[in-house]
C-alpha cells in the first residue's frame, strides 16, 4: 500500500481500534490458480505477537484453507470511515480555484502468514469469544451456551479455523492532512452536515489530525 508521509499512521493502538471497530477483513492469499480472496469477521488477539494476531473461520466447503501455504504471506485489509470530499466545502475554492475532489479513508492491512486449524476445541474457544466480542453492544447479549451444546458442536464441526499472526500492520489515515487549514475546516463543517454515520466518523478524524501533535502532519 502506497503511504505518503501526510497519511501515515504508525500509531499501533489506532490501528488495533480500527480493526476492532471494522473487523469484517478482506483477506487475500495466493490459491492454485492465483490470488483469492474472502470476507471474514476476524477476532485481533493483541496478547500474541508484536503486532498481534487475527483468528477467524471459514466454510469447511471453502477450499482456501485446504490451498494454505507454510511460506505464503497473505494479507487482511480493514476499512475503516470513509467519505467523498467535494471541492465545494473549501474556501480555497472562491479564492484561487485550484481546488479538485478527493476522497478521505482510513485503513489497516494486516500481513502474515495464515495456518488452518482443524481443531474442536480450538474452535468452540473462537466461536466464542467471536461472538462475546460482537455481542457485547446488544442489550442482552447472545451467548453460544445459550443454544444446545450438540447444536453448537455440529455447527462447528462445519467450519476451520483460520489463525494469522501478524508480522506488519501497515495503517493509512487520508483525512485531508495535504490540504490548507481553512479548507481542513470547510470539510470538517461539510462533512457534519451530511450527517451520516461515516461522514461524522471522517469529520471527528479530520478535526482529530488537525491537532498539532497528530501523526503525520
Amino acid at each position: 500500500m502506497y503511504v505518503s508521509r501526510y497519511h501515515r499512521q504508525p500509531d499501533l493502538g489506532a490501528s488495533h481500534a480500527l480493526i476492532d471497530a471494522h473487523p469484517l477483513g478482506a483477506w487475500v492469499v495466493p490459491g492454485a490458480d492465483g490470488l483469492v480472496a474472502n470476507h471474514l469477521p476476524f477476532l485481533l488477539d493483541r496478547s500474541r505477537g508484536p503486532f498481534g494476531t487475527l483468528l477467524g473461520h471459514v466454510s469447511r466447503a471453502n477450499p482456501v484453507w485446504r490451498q494454505l501455504d507454510a511460506a505464503a504471506p497473505s494479507v487482511v485489509m480493514f476499512q475503516g470511515p470513509q467519505a467523498y470530499i467535494t471541492p465545494g466545502w473549501y474556501p480555497g475554492k472562491a479564492e484561487h480555484g485550484q481546488v479538485v475532489p478527493t476522497w478521505n479513508y482510513a485503513v489497516a492491512h494486516a500481513h502474515g502468514i495464515a495456518r488452518a486449524i482443524d481443531d474442536e476445541a480450538w474452535l468452540l474457544d473462537l466461536l466464542a469469544r467471536l461472538t462475546a466480542a460482537n455481542e457485547a453492544g446488544q442489550p442482552v447479549p447472545w451467548q453460544t451456551t445459550d443454544a444446545p451444546e450438540t447444536f453448537i458442536r455440529k455447527l462447528a464441526r462445519a467450519v476451520v479455523g483460520i489463525e494469522i499472526p501478524i508480522d506488519r500492520l501497515e495503517g493509512k489515515l487520508k483525512a485531508s492532512q495535504d490540504e490548507a487549514l481553512q479548507d481542513r475546516q470547510g470539510t470538517v463543517q461539510g462533512l457534519a452536515a451530511v450527517g451520516s454515520e461515516n461522514a461524522s466518523a471522517m469529520a471527528r478524524l479530520v478535526q482529530q489530525a488537525m491537532q498539532p501533535n497528530s501523526a503525520g502532519d
